[in-house]
């Protein structure tokens, strides 16, 4: 059985047996492991990952896409196919005894379109998992892995390096899918942090609103909103005059620490 790729989905399938390797191998996945795998598609990582791992949990949207599953692996005793959309799947009700171990991963070949929906999701529910391994546009790897002070530093960067250890493993070059795209894709691989929420919400919109543009000092973006920008920047020893792409994570928690400490004079509010 043979679909034809959707455009309207991004859908570009992984046909080189090279990277399919590569990146189930990325996984280390034993008999022990369940894992997720989101946009089965035709099946190119599914077929290997059943192979290998104790449980295998697809999650496909494309009704076509989900008959040829069903057909190459609804045999399978560790398989199972969740026909949904992966931006609405709450991971946690997937997991069942999953959970208890942590030894569930997530492996996905992501079309660009969903790409940074689905990262803020993973961001969300990382708790759930002890490994992700990520096919992206190769735009996208260098940007959510790029340090601080790196052009291609941006919002969702500052949001993966507090939520993961990343590493970025390797190229895909075109020719390896079909259809052939037009830009190369990479492989990162993300290793969740301990989740602490506390102050993470006033976080997110201190990041948000630094980025908000990019060309412009961390004060000039942050001072569109609250007033005592200044005296805040100066209380975290932050230089006014830089830009958001330079800070440290570090100097982004001190930053958020410091405006939650002065919700006395109403800077927190502001903000929320």
């Amino acid at each position: 059985m043979y679909v034809r790729a959707k455009k309207s989905l991004g859908q570009n399938f992984l046909h080189d047996s090279v990277f399919v390797d590569k990146i189930v191998n990325a996984l280390n996945l034993t008999d022990a492991d369940t894992v997720f795998e989101i946009g089965s598609g035709q099946g190119a990582l599914t077929g290997k990952l059943i192979e290998k791992a104790g449980r295998v949990i697809a999650i496909e949207f494309d009704r076509d896409m989900i008959a040829i599953l069903d057909e190459r692996f609804g045999s399978a005793d560790n398989f199972e196919l969740i026909k949904a959309d992966a931006l609405s799947v709450d991971f946690a009700e997937l997991f069942g005894d999953a959970a208890s171990d942590r030894r569930a991963k997530l492996v996905a070949n992501l079309p660009y379109n969903i790409s940074t929906p689905i990262l803020q999701r993973l961001i969300d529910q990382r708790e759930l998992f002890s490994e992700i391994v990520l096919m992206f546009q190769r735009e996208v790897v260098t940007r959510i892995t790029a340090p601080a002070g790196g052009k291609n530093r941006g919002f969702l960067s500052v949001l993966v390096e507090n939520a993961f250890d990343t590493e970025y493993l390797f190229d895909v070059p075109p020719g390896a899918f079909q259809p052939v795209p037009k830009v190369w894709s990479a492989v990162v691989r993300l290793v969740p942090k301990p989740v602490d929420l506390t102050d993470y919400s006033l976080f997110r919109k201190v990041v948000s609103m630094s980025f908000a543009q990019k060309r412009k000092t961390i004060f000039n973006n942050l001072k569109s909103t609250i007033e005592e920008a200044a005296y805040i920047l100066s209380e975290a020893k932050i230089d006014a005059n830089c830009r958001a792409e330079t800070l440290t994570l570090d100097e982004w928690w001190t930053l958020t620490r410091t405006i939650s400490r002065l919700k006395i004079v109403g800077v927190k509010k502001e903000i929320e």
